[in-house]
């Protein structure tokens, strides 16, 4: 048996690059939502790689692609590597497509090694894994997790009113199966992703890789403010319901609750805000804004969100508003498994790769695999911590570096 030889970075350049043309906004980075024409034309591209490199190919009812590189027993449990290669809008071409990219080249590079695997080595696209298209984060490996139905994707609207299983079903997919989408414990040996750092924290540091701790978790809030609409000169200041005020001073609240937090590390963000009538000369008398609150303590963030809403209380009496909450979804932190971190590290070591461990304040598919399967993560560099923007950029020798260090991991996963 030979030796593992080095991840090509001109490889992992091709790959991207060539993922990075099926893109609706070329002019102003890289847009590729789930099932629209560049998303799909993307798919075929990558199922076409995994193809060349001797992999079998099979999707789910929820449109996850698994490329299989097969073990010598079929019997054990799987390693499962790989990522998403949907995006945000106007995004940048290295969230999540280096993972599924670095899966690929470590399957090239365990082939002309000419190394035998125990355990099959699955490469997996996660059905988007953005929550661009239907509002709801990892829809494939939330049904994977057994926390997404085809009865809720039923449930789940685009912006032109058509349903998730409406596209999967005119797509092909073989929805009638949904319920074979789940795992369990005990179907995946373990599962390992790639990924940006998206923070500028390994730069800082100087380090090519970081150990993922935690992964922190989402709770998304859809939140309604009613006053009353109504004119902006005719109505004094005393008389006013304005939404929109109200709106603001909640999101103050919400962010001097984040700064406060005695977490080891909370996020909080208000995205998207609707204003309603959104004309100059009116007192908006609805608004409507995102919250996403993250943290790596599921406990500490039920706790936040409990102060939030006792503000909302407070503001609704001092200002003559309504305040309604929707609930998005309020997902659990996923902690990576020692085991799986210490031979990542001792992959590192190995090759010479400075590490640290860190914690990842974005959430990833890692964090609904590892319902049902041990997981981690490795991070690599994100120059100027720039993500999910035209500007994001990760050089192609870190992710190489990277991709070395996954590969002797998954490896050691293989064959164990």
């Amino acid at each position: 048996m030979q030796q593992l030889g080095k991840a090509s970075s001109a490889n992992i350049e091709t790959w991207l690059e060539t993922i990075n043309t099926y893109n609706s906004t070329p002019e102003f980075g890289t847009t590729r939502v789930l099932f629209t024409e560049p998303e799909v034309g993307a798919r075929n591209y990558v199922k076409g790689e995994m193809k060349k490199l001797g992999m079998t190919i099979h999707e789910d009812a929820i449109g996850n692609i698994f490329g299989v590189y097969p073990g010598t027993d079929a019997t054990l449990p799987p390693v499962w590597t790989g990522s998403h290669i949907d995006t945000v809008l106007n995004a940048g071409m290295f969230d999540g497509m280096s993972g599924v990219v670095a899966g690929l080249e470590a399957v090239r590079l365990i082939r002309e090694a000419g190394i035998s695997l125990r355990r099959s080595l699955v490469v997996v696209v996660y059905t988007s894994e953005e929550p661009t298209r239907f509002k709801l984060g990892c829809l494939g490996s939330r049904a994977l997790a057994g926390k997404l139905d085809a009865a809720e994707a039923a449930t789940l609207h685009d912006a032109a009113g058509t349903s998730l299983y409406e596209v999967l079903e005119q797509l092909g997919f073989p929805v009638q199966d949904f319920d074979l989408v789940k795992r369990t414990p005990g179907d995946v040996f373990a599962a390992v992703e790639l990924h940006i750092d998206q923070t500028g924290v390994l730069e800082r540091a100087g380090k090519t890789v970081g150990i993922v701790k935690t992964i922190c978790a989402p709770t998304v809030l859809e939140v309604e403010v009613v006053g009353r609409q109504s004119h902006a000169g005719g109505t004094s200041m005393e008389e006013r319901r304005d939404a929109y005020m109200a709106a603001c001073e909640l999101a103050l609240v919400l962010e001097n609750l984040g700064r406060h937090s005695d977490s080891e590390y909370t996020t909080v963000t208000v995205g998207k805000v609707d204003v309603i009538p959104n004309a100059v000369n009116v007192i908006p008398g609805k608004v409507v804004f995102s919250v996403d609150i993250r943290d790596c303590d599921y406990d500490k963030k039920n706790e936040l969100v409990v102060k939030f809403r006792q503000a909302v209380s407070k503001v609704e009496s001092e200002r003559g508003v309504g305040v309604t909450i929707k609930m998005v979804n309020n997902d659990h932190p996923m902690g990576c498994s020692p085991k799986i971190t210490q031979l990542i590290e001792k992959n590192c070591c190995q090759q010479d790769v400075p590490y640290m461990y860190t914690i990842s304040g974005a959430f990833h598919d890692s964090m609904l695999v590892g319902d049902f399967a041990p997981v981690a993560m490795i991070f690599v560099p994100s120059h100027d911590g720039i993500s999910h923007s035209p500007q994001e950029w990760t050089d192609f020798d870190d992710l190489a570096a990277g991709t070395d260090v996954l590969t002797g991991t998954l490896v050691a996963l293989a064959n164990a």
